[in-house]
């Protein structure tokens, strides 16, 4: 039996060669800038003087009669009272000079006994520790505190951000193919 020659059919597939590179992202920030401002706090104090007031007028009255206005009002009214006084001796005096009919009741009695000098109204007051004022004012100091502030600015800088693209390369490394290989032919018939 005799066989049939075969055509050979011969097949070559495509061959894509693909050869990719991812992308690189890059991502820089710079630091944020910082500006701080201060003020500082202040503090005022302001104090006041001390008034000292010493009234020593009682204590000058007291050791030579004070000023002339005082001292010629107290011999005034010292003189007033004095006159009255010696007015109200008079008359118990005369009283008595007129009670003639007492024993013992005699002229030389009644003005023997009054033979001393009256004496000068005083012209001076009494003396005493009071006499002496003493007043000291103080006041409170002003106090004004003015408290510190503080100032911040932040400048946040943009990230900086940078791509770069990957590559991506794509070729055929083999083209496809169809290959016939005709059977041999018997040329000897």
């Amino acid at each position: 039996m005799s066989t049939l020659p075969v055509v050979q059919i011969h097949t070559t597939p495509t061959i894509l060669h693909i050869d990719a590179d991812i992308g690189q992202y890059s991502i820089r920030q710079p630091k944020a800038e910082v500006q701080l401002h201060t003020k500082p706090s202040k503090l005022t104090v302001q104090s006041h003087a001390i008034e000292l007031n010493v009234d020593q007028s009682k204590a000058f009255s007291a050791y030579h009669g004070g000023n002339m206005i005082d001292m010629n009002a107290r011999i005034y009214s010292g003189i007033q009272q004095l006159f009255m006084q010696n007015m109200a001796e008079r008359v118990q005096q005369g009283n008595e000079m007129a009670a003639i009919h007492k024993p013992g009741n005699t002229i030389a009695n009644i003005v023997g006994t009054n033979w001393q000098a009256k004496p000068f109204p005083e012209t001076r007051t009494a003396a005493s520790s009071d006499n002496v004022d003493v007043r000291v004012f103080t006041q409170a100091p002003d106090i004004r505190f003015e408290a510190a502030e503080s100032e911040m600015n932040v400048i946040v800088n943009k990230p900086e951000i940078e791509y770069q693209r990957g590559k991506l390369d794509i070729y055929v490394q083999q083209y496809a193919s169809i290959q016939y290989t005709p059977p041999t032919i018997d040329m000897g018939l």
